[in-house]
């Protein structure tokens, strides 16, 4: 059970409330858009625990198709929506006008690699032209891919991104279309289970270590129109966020109910680290890396997306 479930003012998160005096808030409702991933499970945890109720807010999890699909339905079904990092910097360089309002994931250790089947690939530089099996081309595996490849000595023009889904990767290395696969959990964890894949790099060390993954944004509009709502589910959020990576099993049950995962595979699934609040200089590395990849017009001050007074 989570550490802060009893009471959220017991951990400081609700300065001027006591008891059941609560901040006055715009409004008491928000809608999340989601994915079934690892990065959402504290907000999951969060609500079978009731941390949002005793705060004043009423939150409902959205399922949404993909990250695009979310940030598309802000003000319309959706308050706030889940995305990486990446989807969320481009939207803004775009013309989306997004303000970030709390960090969900990041990376840690073989929570995103390179798979594959094949045992004569045993090292990232051992071929000139890897076929690599990415979800979304221009997202974070194909950012942190590159990054690695590069890193590693293989030449970026050499390396080929094949946009797939995770479910389809594995027959795909066994067909041989693809030398190998970028990777989260609990896809990598299922597929060392279930077709004897190993783990050819870890894209989350050198340049990429601890890479901060995903979050979650709002539209500028509501942001304005919604100040205090939001500071109130960002407090809640860092309470979610610090109970969950103070109890890692938990959040290994929970993805459970959510996910296409049994038991016994979440229990060997590898988490990462859920940041407890926006950090403008671990933000920007995300915003300096797609600079420097080029998947952005120009370079992106982190700054611009983050709610005033952010420091």
């Amino acid at each position: 059970m989570f550490a802060c479930a009893a009471t959220l003012t017991a951990c400081g998160l609700l300065p001027g409330t006591d008891g059941d005096d609560r901040p006055e808030v715009e409004r008491n409702t928000l809608r999340i858009g989601v994915l079934p991933v690892v990065d959402v499970a504290p907000l999951r945890l969060a609500l079978n625990e009731k941390l949002f109720e005793r705060a004043g807010l009423q939150v409902q999890l959205v399922t949404v198709g993909d990250e695009t699909e979310g940030i598309k339905q802000l003000d319309t079904t959706l308050d706030i929506t889940w995305g990486s990092h990446v989807n969320l910097l481009r939207a803004f360089a775009e013309g989306t006008q997004l303000q970030l309002q709390g960090e969900a994931y990041q990376a840690g250790s073989n929570t995103m690699a390179l798979v594959t089947l094949d045992n004569a690939y045993d090292s990232p530089d051992k071929l000139a032209s890897p076929r690599i099996a990415v979800n979304t081309l221009g997202n974070i595996g194909a950012l942190t891919t590159t990054t690695m490849l590069r890193t590693a000595g293989v030449e970026k023009q050499g390396i080929r991104l094949q946009e797939m889904p995770f479910e389809q990767m594995v027959d795909a290395m066994r067909a041989g279309t693809v030398d190998a696969a970028w990777m989260t959990e609990p896809f990598i964890t299922q597929a060392q289970r279930n077709a004897g894949a190993r783990v050819l790099a870890d894209t989350a060390i050198g340049p990429t270590k601890d890479f901060p993954v995903s979050g979650y944004a709002s539209s500028k509009k509501f942001a304005e129109a919604n100040p205090r709502t939001l500071t109130l589910f960002r407090q809640v959020l860092r309470d979610a966020q610090e109970a969950a990576s103070n109890d890692k099993l938990s959040v290994q049950d929970v993805l459970t109910s959510y996910m296409d995962v049994d038991q016994q595979t979440a229990a060997l699934v590898s988490i990462g680290t859920f940041p407890l609040s926006l950090n403008p200089a671990r933000l920007q590395r995300v915003a300096d890396m797609m600079d420097t990849e080029e998947v952005l017009p120009e370079r992106l001050e982190i700054s611009d997306m983050l709610p005033p007074g952010t420091t």
